[in-house]
């Protein structure tokens, strides 16, 4: 499976598992950025937003027949083309604007290739049936999969544009299928689609006047970037997620403020806003009971009627998107066609104004303590407003307040992220209550149980809804951290002495060692046995790189489809803090 080298050879069903989960936490932790670069092709401004609700949605509802089977017995391997087919699906379900049924298209594009490679037709096998070699694909089969996608995408959309995620699908495939010609390695396959998203990516910008009015690049485009990124790094045995990729690190800050915030003078900067004339609804729904004459014809008859057509799908199921004046023709035109169902409807106007009052009184905002910059780095790409907090330095409950009023928002909710601030941000919270603020304190004791809770933080969303959702991320979070002891004391794991490494589980010392790494690795260790999909590895003062890797290392010694995300946090006292999600 292996080569000397460490990466993979071939692609099998457990590796495209992690591809997949190592894609959705790049999605989470860009989804913000990724919004604030959104300018075509129209006002949505949630282009991350919906690429990481439309996976994340698709991962959860094609688990739950994996669930059903567990809890009957034994849960039987699935092979990579039944795992690709039911993803292929649920993301077609799942899929959430016009980014979201784009990705669904790349998705089923993968999936038809992955089950041609699996079932190459009678004469294959003995039996004349179905044979999946159980080293999963190759360098050549992946290139057959990544053109498919690119045609997928290009074939949903009625009117293609470059300059968008086509664009870079397309010259991710091109660059593939060449190094596949070649006999390259399922790597060098991976890296040349890789290398050309990324050149092709950054060729948005002078692709559309838009773009380039905002000076950036497009935002479809930098997701489908990110997609490949985490496919390289499930290849290569890398640690996925955090930091950010190569790519949004190169783009300009300044760029990406004048696009989501418009100059004074009006005037169009590709900030996200409509063009004057353009349709004032989006339209989305599911249709089924339908055939292909049907969809032909409604996709001409919604192509008259609006822009940004997509109807895409097959055989008893497509999903329907056009952005229209007229939403009762839309929908009648889905009915004449077969029964439309999940029907959702949009108005630009309202979506456009709840994003640019984001942080006005009545929405939602998030206030997140945090020990170190890189961590408040972490927390604002998010959208949260960070206050410094750590040993040392414990915010006091005025600065809380301060920073909770500062929001200007009605409601708030407020990550204490350490269980020695949370008295105190209960205090602020009843302060800010007095004022006729509503404030709410999600339990997080730790840095990694906030960065959960900040995956799922939804700004649209109703405060209450939020306060649930981000509760039960970082409830759901076990964490421990790694210190070094400053005097001599007797722990639940024994005497310890000044200098000697302390491991902790959900504050419980259950370790003392003389090493870092080995201290970390028998942290996390302890945290993966009651199971888990992700570990989190946020490094501070006294850790750094090289101990983040050796624990991410034996991580992945241990369980190899375990994601893993390494998070930069420059906390003071603790070299390392852990989590499983």
């Amino acid at each position: 499976m292996n080569g000397d080298s460490g990466r993979l050879e071939r692609l099998d069903a457990q590796a495209a598992r992690r591809w997949a989960l190592a894609t959705r936490s790049a999605f989470a932790a860009h989804r913000a950025e990724i919004d604030d670069l959104n300018v075509f092709p129209v006002p949505d401004g949630d282009t991350g937003t919906n690429l990481f609700i439309t996976l994340d949605s698709a991962l959860e509802a094609s688990r739950e027949p994996h669930e059903a089977l567990r809890r009957s017995g034994p849960r039987p391997e699935g092979t990579l083309a039944d795992d690709a087919a039911t993803l292929a699906r649920a993301t077609l379900l799942a899929a959430r604007g016009n980014s979201g049924v784009i990705l669904s298209q790349l998705v089923r594009g993968l999936s038809e290739v992955i089950a041609e490679a699996a079932d190459p037709g009678p004469g294959a096998d003995d039996d004349g049936g179905r044979k999946e070699a159980p080293q999963g694909f190759d360098g050549r089969t992946l290139a057959r999969a990544v053109r498919r996608a690119s045609d997928r995408a290009y074939a949903s959309v009625t009117r293609p544009v470059e300059g968008t995620i086509l664009s870079v699908a397309a010259a991710a495939a091109s660059a593939a299928e060449l190094a596949a010609s070649t006999g390259s390695d399922l790597y060098a396959v991976a890296h040349a689609a890789l290398a050309a998203a990324r050149v092709a990516l950054a060729a948005t910008t002078g692709q559309l006047p838009v773009l380039a009015r905002a000076g950036v690049v497009d935002a479809g485009g930098l997701g489908y970037v990110l997609l490949l990124e985490a496919l390289e790094q499930v290849i290569t045995g890398e640690p996925v997620g955090l930091p950010p990729s190569e790519s949004t690190a190169r783009l300009d800050r300044g760029a990406l403020r004048s696009a989501a915030h418009p100059d004074e003078d009006g005037e169009g900067d590709g900030s996200g806003r409509r063009e004057p004339g353009a349709p004032s609804y989006e339209v989305m729904y599911l249709l089924s009971d339908s055939d292909e004459a049907a969809i032909t014809r409604l996709t001409a008859r919604l192509d008259v009627l609006g822009d940004s057509v997509l109807v895409v799908g097959g055989e008893d199921l497509w999903n329907v998107h056009v952005h229209v004046d007229d939403v009762g023709a839309a929908i009648q035109a889905g009915i004449e066609a077969g029964r439309p169902h999940r029907i959702a409807v949009t108005h630009f106007g309202d979506q456009e104004r709840a994003r640019t009052a984001k942080w006005a009184r009545g929405s939602v905002a998030v206030v997140a303590c945090a020990a170190g910059q890189g961590l408040a780095d972490v927390f604002t790409a998010a959208g949260a407003l960070p206050v410094f907090n750590g040993p040392g330095r414990r915010a006091s409950a005025g600065q809380l307040l301060d920073a909770i009023r500062s929001s200007g928002s009605q409601y708030v909710i407020v990550l204490p992220n350490e269980k020695d601030t949370l008295l105190a941000a209960e205090a602020a919270a009843s302060a800010a209550a007095e004022g006729g603020l509503e404030v709410h304190v999600v339990r997080s004791q730790s840095a990694v149980q906030g960065i959960a809770a900040l995956a799922v933080f939804e700004p649209t969303a109703s405060g209450r809804d939020n306060l649930a959702a981000m509760s039960g991320a970082a409830a759901a979070t076990r964490q421990g951290a790694v210190t070094v002891a400053g005097k001599e004391s007797l722990t639940s794991a024994g005497l310890c002495h000044p200098g000697d490494i302390l491991g902790a589980v959900e504050g419980e010392v259950v370790i003392v060692g003389d090493d870092l790494a080995v201290v970390g690795s028998d942290v996390v260790a302890r945290l993966l046995a009651g199971g888990g999909e992700l570990l989190t590895v946020i490094s501070g003062a006294g850790g750094g790189p090289e101990v983040s890797a050796a624990v991410a290392a034996s991580a992945r010694a241990g369980r190899r489809d375990v994601e893993i995300s390494i998070i930069d946090g420059g906390q003071p006292t603790y070299p390392l803090l852990l989590g499983v999600e």
